[in-house]
């Protein structure tokens, strides 16, 4: 139960850092805008981009499993 409640929380905080990303980008503010982009892209790459890689090749497996059955 914790790990999906970490999940949802984590998911919602990268959601409005993007967000709010986005907006300082619109209102002008260029460098704060592009810093927190430039850190979120960084943080999916090395943080998330691997989890997600080995679940997709988990459910794959799981897909090859089941039609050989």
């Amino acid at each position: 139960m914790f790990e999906w409640l970490f999940a949802f929380v984590h998911l919602a905080l990268f959601l409005a850092l993007l967000a709010y990303s986005i907006l300082n980008l619109a209102k002008g503010r260029w460098l704060a805008g592009a810093v927190l982009l430039a850190f979120l892209v960084a943080y999916y790459f090395i943080v998330l981009h691997p989890a997600v890689l080995k679940e997709i090749s988990r459910k794959k497996k799981k897909t090859n499993k089941i039609r050989k059955n």
